[in-house]
C-alpha cells in the first residue's frame, strides 16, 4: 500500500495523514481525526479513525509536539507476530462505525452499544447485517460495566486470575474506543515514575537546554494528549511512589513539567482514560493506597469454570493459531474435552489441598490450556503427524503445568495415578494413550 502523504490543514494546527478513500461504507473521520485504512482479507480497504502523529495544542496557549506510536502501518505487514487488535479487527471496527447511529461519549470512535457488540459478537437484537464473532468469553454485564467506567471520571482496574483476559478485554476496549491500543506502560519492580509521566532526551537537553523539544512522553502522556486510552500492565507489580504519579493524573487529567518555565502543563483532552490491570495473585506486593483506590472503579474478571464457555475459548485461540500458520493439523473433538475433563479435576484437586505443599504452582487457567493445545498442535505439525495424539496433549499439559521440580512432579504424578488412570480405565481409546504420555513426560522429570 502506498505511504500517504501528509498535508497542512488550515483549520487547525494538526499535521495529519491522509488516508485513500475507503471502500467501504466507514464514516469517514473528522479532520482532527486521521483514519488509516487497514488492507482486509478480501483486498478492499478499510478506514477506522485512530490517533495520528501530530502536534496537537493541549492548552489555549500551550503547544505540545508528541509523536503518537501508530504501529498501524507496520502492522499491516505480513511479517509482524501479532497485530494489535485494532489492525486485527479493522474492517470490523469500520463496518460498525458505518452503521454506528448511537450516541459516542467525549470523540470516541464507537458509541457504547457498538462497542459491547465489537467485544461480545452480535445478536439479532443488534440488526445489523454483518456478523460480528465474539472476542471476549465472559459476563455481558462485566463488559458493560468496564465501557462505562470508562466513559466516567474514574480509571478501569480489571482483576483477575493470570490467563482470565484481563488485557485482551483491555486491548479490546482501547481499540474500540479509541483506535490505538498500544499507549502501554508494563509495570514490573523497575517500572520508574518516568515512564508513567515523561522523561528527557539527555543529549538534546546538554544541547539545547530543557525545552518541549527535548520532552520525551511517556505512553500516558501521549494517551492525555490524544484523547485515547492509556494502558498499565500488572499495576500492582509497580512500587507506591510509581502507583502514587497515577493519583494526580486521574484526578487533575493534567502532568505538570516542573523542570519548564511558561508552559509547563500538559492537559488531558475529552476522552482520555485509564485502563489498568491486576493479578489477583499478585495482591500484597504493592497493595494500592487508599487514595488511588478511589480514583478506580474495581471489575473483577473470575476464572472461567463453566466447560462450555471455555471449549468456546479454546476452540478459538487454537483456530486462530491454525489459521495463522496455515497449518493443516486435525483436532479431535475428544481431545478437546479430555483436557478439559484433566483441568477441571486439577482444579478440584487444587481446592481439596490443605496445604500450599500439596498445591501446583500454575493457576490451570484458561489460558494455560490454551497454551497445553497450541504446544501440542505444534509438536504435530512440525514433526509429520497430520492429527493431534493424545500422548502429545499430555507431555504438553505435564511441560506446562509442572513449575517446581521435582515437588510438583510428585503432586502430578498422584494426580495421574489416582484421577486419569481410573478415568482411562472406565473410558479406555484415547485416554490410554492420554495416560501413557502423561507418564513418559513426568518420567523424564524425576
Amino acid at each position: 500500500m502506498a505511504t500517504p502523504r501528509t498535508k497542512k490543514t488550515k483549520s487547525d494546527d494538526l499535521s495529519v495523514a491522509t488516508a485513500p478513500a475507503a471502500t467501504t461504507d466507514a464514516a469517514v473521520a473528522p479532520t482532527t481525526t486521521p483514519a488509516v485504512s487497514a488492507e482486509t482479507s478480501s483486498g478492499a480497504a478499510a478506514e477506522f479513525p485512530i490517533a495520528a502523529n501530530t502536534e496537537m495544542k493541549v492548552a489555549a496557549n500551550i503547544e505540545v509536539k508528541a509523536e503518537t506510536p501508530t504501529p498501524v502501518k507496520a502492522a499491516k505487514k505480513a511479517d509482524v507476530l501479532r497485530q494489535p487488535a485494532e489492525v486485527k479487527y479493522a474492517e470490523e471496527l469500520a463496518y460498525l462505525a458505518s452503521v454506528d447511529a448511537g450516541k459516542r461519549p467525549f470523540s470516541w470512535k464507537l458509541s457504547p452499544r457498538m462497542i459491547r457488540t465489537f467485544i461480545l459478537g452480535s445478536t439479532p437484537a443488534d440488526k445489523i447485517e454483518r456478523p460480528i464473532a465474539q472476542k471476549f468469553f465472559g459476563d455481558p454485564a462485566l463488559v458493560e460495566r468496564a465501557i462505562v467506567t470508562l466513559a466516567s471520571d474514574r480509571g478501569l482496574l480489571l482483576i483477575g486470575d493470570p490467563g482470565t483476559g484481563k488485557s485482551w478485554l483491555a486491548e479490546l476496549l482501547a481499540a474500540a474506543i479509541c483506535g490505538s491500543s498500544t499507549h502501554t506502560v508494563q509495570g514490573t519492580a523497575g517500572t520508574t515514575e518516568d515512564q508513567i509521566k515523561y522523561s528527557w532526551n539527555v543529549a538534546l537537553v546538554i544541547a539545547r537546554g530543557q525545552s518541549r523539544d527535548s520532552l520525551i512522553p511517556s505512553p500516558i502522556m501521549i494517551a492525555m494528549q490524544h484523547a485515547a486510552m492509556g494502558r498499565i500492565e500488572e499495576l500492582t507489580r509497580c512500587t507506591s511512589d510509581v502507583q502514587d504519579a497515577l493519583i494526580s493524573i486521574l484526578s487533575e487529567k493534567y502532568i505538570t513539567i516542573p523542570e519548564l518555565s511558561g508552559d509547563n502543563v500538559v492537559f488531558a483532552r475529552p476522552g482520555f482514560n485509564i485502563i489498568a490491570t491486576a493479578n489477583s495473585r499478585d495482591r500484597g506486593v504493592n497493595d494500592l493506597s487508599t487514595a488511588l483506590k478511589r480514583r478506580f472503579n474495581f471489575v473483577t474478571i473470575p476464572t472461567v469454570t463453566n466447560k462450555k464457555s471455555e471449549k468456546e475459548i479454546v476452540l478459538f485461540r487454537t483456530r486462530e493459531l491454525l489459521t495463522r500458520n496455515q497449518f493443516e493439523v486435525e483436532l479431535p473433538p475428544a481431545l478437546l474435552d479430555i483436557l478439559l475433563q484433566t483441568f477441571a479435576d486439577l482444579r478440584d484437586a487444587q481446592a481439596a489441598a490443605t496445604s500450599d505443599d500439596q498445591r501446583l504452582e500454575s493457576s490451570l487457567s484458561t489460558a494455560e490450556q490454551i497454551g497445553v493445545l497450541e504446544d501440542a498442535v505444534l509438536h504435530s505439525q512440525f514433526f509429520g503427524q497430520t492429527t493431534l495424539s493424545a500422548g502429545n496433549v499430555a507431555k504438553a499439559l505435564v511441560g506446562t503445568v509442572v513449575r517446581r521440580i521435582p515437588e510438583e512432579v510428585s503432586i502430578l504424578n498422584k494426580f495421574w495415578h489416582s484421577v486419569v488412570e481410573k478415568r482411562a480405565k472406565e473410558k479406555k481409546g484415547e485416554w490410554d494413550e492420554y495416560l501413557e504420555g502423561g507418564k513418559q513426560a513426568m518420567s523424564l522429570l524425576k
